[in-house]
């Protein structure tokens, strides 16, 4: 059985990100948020444009009040208002002044704006009240970026900043990698769907519906394959289905050792290569992950699929995905680094057990508590098919092998899932 550290090596490796030149897609700008940026982007622009005021004020030559104070103020002649979005038509001589608004561009002659606030106005004239530094206030053309270099790398995440950073730099198109391809199907003849009647014996298959919402959220495209009956002919033609149209294959269920759980040996009749079949985590221990022969036709792009074959209790499949999966996704989605899960250390508001036999992660809520995180243990049973207490979650309670007991207020290490 491998460690979970060993285990997310091994899938990390087998990870091949998308390729920049095949796997791209050209997108506008509007539809660009969440997206992986495939290729660098430049601009034409300097940034700021041109020389501009940081603040409504006077445009000035600094040699003209250098040694300007409230018992011998400077007067300057003002001769032009410029507002923004005006292109100034006089050039500042010696005792003049503009009237200048924020973002306004500098007149030729002026090399430093004086606040309004250190001044004080008489009709055309304008008192300067107090020296300023030398081109205080002025904002210089290309300070900011320079046209033609680097604006945004490739392989980083198109959020707000960078969807207002491209918009500003006239970029109203750009090359992103196309969404991974991910599908999922349940394995179990107790299965229904959420909208079908509930017999005897039945259980409804939330685990798909878990499925994908992550991976919705993880970026990726869910291709939803439905519920398949233990019956391994059914099994195989679904899983040969999926590994020809998906990057990752997700299924839940049938990857133990009962006598209806057939997944690992329809991946190895299927030349399936399988690097996974356990590891020492709680919950979660019983997970195959294999690859499929690129020479048999299994490739949707320049890669073979990769295959999960997760355990089919509940908390077991979502801790699983966000321990092992998830940083798959984010590394097969062109994300140039920070693949691997977040762990952060805080306290831990309740008293934290395990047999000590397994590396354990025991779900809750982060609260911020007096400006210190505090890790605060779901109620309820820490069973693997206790879904209901999963609600709200949004880390996991880090418990290393060896380690049986955290005790309230003590240090405990999480993995961070969602921003609390």
């Amino acid at each position: 059985m491998l460690s979970v550290s060993n285990a997310q090596a091994i899938i990390l490796n087998l990870v091949q990100p998308l390729d920049n030149q095949r796997d791209t897609e050209v997108v506008d700008l509007l539809a660009a948020a969440s997206r992986i940026l495939a290729a660098p982007v430049s601009s034409p622009l300097d940034f700021p444009h041109w020389d501009n005021s940081a603040m409504d004020g006077y445009a000035v030559r600094y040699e003209d009040v250098q040694h300007s104070s409230t018992e011998k103020p400077t007067v300057l002649e003002i001769i032009e208002e410029i507002p923004a979005g005006y292109q100034p038509k006089s050039t500042i001589g010696t005792g003049q002044a503009a009237r200048i608004f924020t973002g306004a561009v500098m007149p030729a002659g002026a090399d430093t704006v004086v606040m309004q606030e250190k001044t004080r106005r008489e009709e055309n004239r304008v008192f300067i009240l107090t020296a300023p530094q030398p081109q205080e206030f002025v904002r210089h053309k290309a300070s900011f970026y320079q046209a033609g270099t680097q604006l945004l790398p490739a392989g980083i995440r198109l959020n707000a900043p960078e969807i207002a950073v491209l918009a500003a730099a006239q970029c109203p198109k750009l090359n992103v990698y196309r969404r991974p391809r991910v599908a999922i199907f349940s394995t179990g003849d107790e299965l229904v769907r959420a909208d079908e009647s509930l017999q005897p014996g039945q259980i409804v298959d939330s685990n798909q519906y878990a499925l994908a919402a992550l991976v919705k959220e993880s970026g990726a495209e869910p291709l939803l394959l439905g519920i398949v009956k233990d019956e391994p002919v059914a099994l195989r033609k679904v899983i040969t289905d999926a590994a020809a149209i998906a990057d990752i294959v997700l299924s839940s269920g049938g990857v133990s050792v009962g006598d209806y759980d057939y997944v690992d040996k329809i991946l190895e009749s299927l030349e399936a290569k399988i690097h996974i079949q356990a590891v020492d985590i709680r919950p979660g221990k019983p997970l195959t992950v294999a690859t499929f022969p690129t020479d048999k036709g299994y490739r949707v792009s320049t890669h073979s699929p990769l295959y999960f074959g997760l355990p089919g209790n509940p908390a077991s499949v979502l801790v699983t995905f966000w321990r092992f999966v998830l940083p798959a996704i984010k590394k097969l989605s062109g994300i140039r680094e920070g693949w691997e899960p977040v762990f952060l250390k805080v306290r831990s508001h309740d008293e934290l057990r395990s047999d000590g036999k397994r590396e354990t992660y025991l779900w809750g809520k982060l609260h911020l508590i007096n400006g210190v995180y505090e890790f605060h243990k779901a109620s309820g049973s820490h069973s693997s098919g206790n879904l209901i207490n999963l609600a709200q979650t949004n880390a996991l309670a880090l418990l290393p092998v060896g380690k049986t007991l955290i005790s309230p207020q003590e240090e405990v290490e999480v993995l961070q899932l969602i921003t609390p």
